[in-house]
């Protein structure tokens, strides 16, 4: 089994709409085994985005995230990271395959509803920024 980290983004939580993503990520068939809906503070977005300091859109990136609530959560299933990038459908929604959340949910480029990891290495690290190993239940 392996997990990755889910986070349902300001645009989405303020539309209302986490339980239907929630619902697309469980009929894609990964397993919601953490949960929480918190307000980043500037500097936790600035540390998380970390790797994208020096790109053009760090501030936009920093400032959109941290615009209302987001809900992180750990996914688990046989190879969790793929099978949850391709439900999230392309970072574009315009490119994004038809039945996936943000071909569905999202507002633009920007504000695309969702977030998950990009490899194993960073699905640890993004999961131990969020959670302790006692919240999450498998």
């Amino acid at each position: 089994m392996e997990r990755t980290l889910s986070i349902i983004k300001p645009d989405a939580t303020r539309r209302s709409i986490t339980g239907k993503i929630n619902s697309m990520i469980e009929e894609a068939g990964l397993c919601i085994i953490a949960q929480k809906r918190i307000l980043l503070s500037e500097l936790e977005a600035e540390e998380f985005y970390g790797v994208h300091k020096e790109r053009p859109f760090f501030r936009d990136l920093v400032k959109f995230i941290t615009s209302g609530p987001v809900v992180v959560q750990v996914l688990e299933a046989e190879n969790a990271i793929s099978l949850y990038r391709k439900t999230m459908g392309a970072t574009n929604p315009k490119e994004a395959e038809v039945g996936t959340i943000r071909e569905a949910h999202a507002e633009s480029i920007e504000a695309n509803s969702v977030h998950g990891s990009d490899s194993a290495e960073n699905a640890i690290k993004e999961i131990n920024f969020f959670f302790e190993e006692k919240e999450i239940v498998g």
